[in-house]
């Protein structure tokens, strides 16, 4: 149905991008580079198998979608926006490909709730050694199962491993448009922040700086791996049981608040 001009409009639904057609082709020109980047990033978590260049073409969809909604007037730098749609084109079109084997999602699972048990028990985020135990398994295949199940933990923490539901909404067009948030959200991503900070500092002191240089510092595992004189798949070891268990911990949290 359409309206007349003189109709109200919610402002909620307006995305205010002050751009020129030229300046958004501009934009999108000049951020091709970061498709490469951010793919490129993700890389470490994927099959080998998989095609880059394709991958490269859906995370282009991605750019494209966030020169259509970025709002320069909210003073986020674009490249830090681009990249959430980047990221969220790509992991669309992973769901879509049924990627990741049934076996390897039932292996994750297993897994999460056996970290999830022992850490409610010990009362702080575990260690390596006391999750092979508590699986019964060696280290050494312990950690061969981290590696199997390493593409899991590219996906984001507020996804649920479990879930086979699929959903028509798009991860990058479900990103939250900051100029429409309103308090109460902020608040609660505040503090939900603050307590995944406590959480991690609870952490083993090289997990910690795994996962500060990988998403702080934007350093490539190989450069951490360099730093700390480790191999790349012995960081990708840490990094995945870090983010497996700040899953859980976010998971936790968000039961305790329906539960409240």
């Amino acid at each position: 149905m359409q309206t007349s001009d003189s109709s109200p409009v919610n402002p909620s639904h307006v995305v205010r991008t002050y751009q020129t057609d030229e300046d958004r082709a501009n934009l999108l020109e000049g951020n091709l580079p970061l498709v490469k980047a951010v793919v490129d990033r993700m890389r470490i978590f994927l099959p080998p198998s998989l095609d880059l260049e394709d991958l490269y073409s859906v995370g282009i969809t991605g750019l494209m979608a966030a020169v259509r909604k970025f709002d320069p007037s909210q003073g986020t730098p674009f490249s830090n926006f681009a990249a959430l749609h980047i990221r969220g084109s790509v992991r669309d079109e992973l769901r879509r490909m049924d990627w990741t084997p049934r076996s390897v999602r039932e292996k994750a699972k297993r897994l999460r709730v056996a970290m999830e048990k022992l850490e409610q028990r010990l009362g702080r985020p575990c260690l390596e050694t006391e999750v092979a135990e508590e699986l019964g398994i060696s280290l050494e295949v312990y950690w061969n199962l981290l590696d199997e199940i390493r593409p899991i933990s590219f996906v984001p923490l507020d996804d649920e491993l479990t879930s086979d539901e699929t959903s028509d909404s798009r991860v990058h067009e479900r990103i939250a448009d900051d100029s429409q948030e309103d308090a109460l959200r902020i608040l609660e991503r505040r503090e939900l922040h603050d307590l995944v900070v406590q959480q991690m500092q609870k952490m083993p002191e090289v997990t910690r700086k795994v996962l500060a240089m990988y998403y702080h510092e934007n350093l490539r595992l190989a450069e951490i791996a360099a730093v700390f004189n480790l191999t790349e798949g012995r960081i990708s070891q840490i990094h995945t049981q870090a983010v497996l268990s700040l899953r859980n911990f976010v998971r936790r949290i968000n039961n305790s608040n329906l539960c409240s």
